[in-house]
């Protein structure tokens, strides 16, 4: 089974159900990682607001952010980026569990 990290930018919650209003591309994702999770998928979610040593011990991480500070999301598969700036599709996400 793949292992799949997604390292989000700073915020308040991943869910998309926090703040002013609701944020469906991270209600989306958040439900996608649930229903996975549920069928026994390696997901795992840092937030750089709440875990950013998380951020700094992955030296892929860490060296993206020093060439592109917008480069969050990222998501690695087996500790590859797999895809930066977005979000993966729900389709993604199946093809990489």
């Amino acid at each position: 089974m793949k292992k799949i990290a997604i390292y989000d930018p700073a915020m308040c919650c991943s869910t998309g159900v926090c703040g002013p209003s609701v944020n469906p591309e991270l209600l989306r994702v958040a439900t996608a990682i649930e229903a996975l999770k549920k069928q026994g998928a390696d997901i795992t979610r840092f937030n750089l607001s709440g875990e950013p040593q998380a951020f700094v011990r992955n030296a892929a991480i860490s060296e993206l952010l020093k060439k592109d500070a917008d480069i969050l999301p990222v998501t690695l598969v087996d500790g590859e980026v797999v895809k930066t700036k977005e979000y993966l599709t729900n389709h993604e996400f199946e093809l990489y569990t």
